[in-house]
């Protein structure tokens, strides 16, 4: 056995070794329900995860972990660690709010207790994000902390307390204070693998254009019996416009934006993405080309809601005003900007019978695309290869997150991984959430094992 071998053996035993603390970590986690909505829980629930972290990564081995309120009025939480002279700085992020639990009835176990059940750890947050939370603490712990030898890197950690509710308070702070936030290396720990034990970045994240669509056609309702038939049906003229989103085979086809994108990392097989999602027997998937495709290349509209009248109390009546919220997932490669303008002229000019189409925007976003050939990037890789016994692999993922963007614009030398626990088994943001704990353990390793092999990398050895 070779001594980086027996260096590495000795890691992942530690790391082993500190899982019972990971679960403890996270059942205390898991029970604050830090969901960064006043109008929903207390603030203080937010408060104590906030002051549990200061408190858990001060213990880890950092220094000056404190609270800073950012512009949104919620705080994050950073602190830092310094390193050998010369070593290169890591940024390690993650978030500690969490989405509500939703619908308590569709809970098998209660959503704010960390509970055990075939293997796996359930509870709100368990993975998204306070998971995450749980691999740095161990990975730091594996290393030395404050009574071992120390990091080999300087390591910022900065923990987000609103990235669920999507009020930019982060994203704001950047550029009031960059020291925070300046690194060599910015580890964004708010993804996860592909599938369960294949080691993953994520490279590529679609951008958002939002709007809301209002369609008039009458100055008030109108009985259907008297009048259906010539009256021209807002809520008709709004279907038609939404259906023409898509062509006959369920491509997004707007006008302007290309649909023809092709994604060149990890394929997603048909049938796991058709388990991954649920779709029921005999129904078709919608669209052309390949999943993976379709998923991380190219434009994707949905409508996410409908203001119109219910089903149960509906009258007969010819509806007058309708509104639909229509959501644009935007490949990298095609601006954001120029998305929801081509979004936006083509709900108005599809408007039929001469119907009256308003269209609001409601939120954006940017894609990003990561930068993939810098020398942190080649240690993350053999890190995650060591750590699974399994070659890294990249995928794209459909959400958003802004933060990354906003980074690479203050730091645009730095390089920016994202990485996590979080697998499609996990069901963030859904009732009965859950952890593979053997990912944190492999994650926590492969942060420990990056850390020491960049700083090596880093310095010529």
């Amino acid at each position: 056995m070779t001594a980086e071998s027996a260096e590495t053996a000795a890691l992942r035993e530690k790391v082993r070794a500190l899982m019972p603390r990971a679960k403890e970590d996270l059942t205390e986690l898991v029970a604050m329900r830090s969901v960064a909505d006043p109008r929903q829980f207390p603030p203080e629930e937010c408060a104590r995860t906030a002051d549990f972290l200061v408190r858990a990564f001060t213990e880890a081995g950092l220094r000056d972990m404190r609270r800073v309120t950012t512009p949104d009025g919620t705080d994050a939480v950073v602190g830092h660690a310094p390193g050998p002279e010369g070593a290169p700085t890591v940024l390690l992020y993650c978030h500690y709010d969490v989405q509500p639990p939703l619908d308590d009835a569709a809970w098998q176990t209660p959503p704010f207790e960390l509970t055990e059940r075939d293997g796996r750890w359930y509870g709100r947050g368990s993975a998204d994000c306070k998971g995450n939370i749980a691999m740095h603490l161990t990975a730091l712990r594996a290393l030395g902390g404050p009574e071992g030898k120390g990091f080999p890197v300087n390591i910022k950690f900065v923990a987000e307390g609103s990235e669920e509710q999507g009020t930019g308070g982060l994203e704001k702070l950047v550029p009031l204070q960059p020291e925070l936030f300046a690194a060599d290396t910015l580890l964004v720990c708010d993804t996860g693998n592909f599938a369960l034990g294949l080691p993953t970045t994520t490279t590529s994240l679609r951008g958002l254009a939002n709007v809301v669509v209002t369609v008039s056609t009458l100055k008030g309702e109108m009985h259907s019996g008297m009048f259906g038939g010539p009256a021209p049906d807002a809520l008709a003229a709004l279907v038609r416009i939404l259906d023409g989103l898509r062509d006959e085979n369920g491509n997004t086809a707007i006008k302007g934006l290309p649909g023809d994108g092709a994604w060149d990392g990890v394929d997603y097989p048909v049938d796991q993405f058709r388990a991954d999602v649920g779709t029921l027997d005999g129904v078709d998937l919608v669209g052309t080309g390949s999943v993976a495709d379709a998923l991380w290349a190219r434009p994707a509209v949905t409508v996410l809601g409908i203001d119109c009248p219910p089903v149960v109390g509906s009258s007969a009546a010819i509806q007058a005003k309708v509104r639909a919220r229509v959501s644009l997932r935007v490949p990298p490669g095609i601006d954001a900007d120029e998305a929801l303008r081509a979004l936006s002229d083509h709900l108005t000019s599809a408007a039929p019978w001469g119907a009256r189409v308003e269209v609001e925007p409601e939120s954006g976003g940017q894609p990003f695309r990561a930068r993939t050939d810098g020398p942190a990037y080649g240690a993350l890789a053999a890190a995650l290869r060591e750590a699974y016994g399994k070659e890294m692999v990249q995928s794209g993922q459909g959400g958003s997150i802004p933060l990354c963007n906003v980074l690479a614009g203050q730091f645009p030398d730095a390089e920016i991984a994202l990485i996590g626990v979080e697998e499609p088994g996990c069901l963030i943001h859904a009732p009965n959430e859950s952890v593979d704990p053997s990912e944190i353990e492999h994650m926590a390793l492969a942060e420990a094992l990056f850390l020491r092999g960049y700083a090596a990398t880093a310095s010529g050895r």
